[in-house]
């Protein structure tokens, strides 16, 4: 694979990724009806919607600002983390789009792994 490839490839997967999180951030900030209810069945509270949505809005701008974006990846990772225990543990069966998005940042991570540092 070409140098170009891999990094127009992966500017791609960086833009998509940030696309589903702002959309999805945006729809829990915003109080989309499914989402209130989602959180509604979670039991934790409004707040926490609100916290989730803004995590997912800072983390996909993060994932360009450079020097960030191992940080808004490793926030995002975490994020899909806790999505995938609660729709395992609360919601439902309906875990593969946490664990395929929480996969696709760790990917980004991983790439960005120089920003962490020990």
């Amino acid at each position: 694979m070409t140098t170009s490839l891999k990094k127009y490839g992966f500017w791609a997967l960086k833009g998509l990724l940030a696309a589903v999180f702002l959309s999805a951030g945006g729809a829990k900030l915003v109080g989309a009806p499914m989402m209130v209810q989602t959180f509604e069945v979670v039991g934790i509270g409004q707040w926490f919607r609100y916290l989730t949505g803004l995590i997912e809005v800072v983390s996909a701008v993060l994932l360009f600002i450079p020097g960030k974006q191992a940080i808004g990846a490793g926030l995002l990772v975490g994020t899909m983390i806790g999505a995938a225990a609660a729709h395992l543990l609360i919601l439902g069966p309906s875990v593969v789009p946490a664990l395929v998005l929480g996969g696709l940042t760790a990917i980004v991570l991983f790439v960005h792994r120089d920003q962490i540092t020990a």
